[in-house]
């Protein structure tokens, strides 16, 4: 078997209500209900990265600590939704935040060139709103 792309990733919702103030209203993300209840988006562009990645590190890109804490659901995935710029992560930082949603980490420069914040979803998937420059030259 060779996997070739993610074809698709999403939260499993308990809450309609709080996954649709998150994922449409704060992110922006347009979904059509395809299904009853089932709500998606058949045209964001590709996924540039599927990576394992181990909560020891996900805390501490997170906290600055190997331990998750524990008045966070601990994440069953990550997400990162690139935006067009470094001050874009700043900006969504600032509307999140509007909107009544914690930020778990601001808007910073990562070692390897990535601008990144990070929020949790109601599901308590880990969501970065990033700004990747190397995959902006694809």
């Amino acid at each position: 078997m060779q996997i070739r792309f993610v074809a698709g990733f999403g939260p499993v919702t308990q809450d309609a209500e709080a996954a649709g103030a998150f994922w449409a209203d704060a992110l922006g993300i347009r979904f059509r209900e395809a299904a009853p209840g089932y709500f998606a988006n058949d045209s964001l562009a590709g996924i540039g990265t599927f990576a394992r990645w181990p909560l020891t590190q996900v805390a501490e890109a997170t906290f600055g600590s190997p331990d998750w804490p524990v008045e966070h659901p601990v994440p069953q995935a990550w997400l990162e939704l690139d935006v067009a710029s470094a001050q874009e992560v700043a900006d969504a930082v600032a509307e999140l935040r509007a909107a009544g949603h914690e930020v778990l980490v601001d808007a910073h420069d990562e070692p390897w060139g990535q601008t990144a914040a990070r929020v949790q979803s109601p599901e308590g998937v880990l969501v970065g709103i990033t700004y990747t420059p190397w995959m902006h030259q694809r």
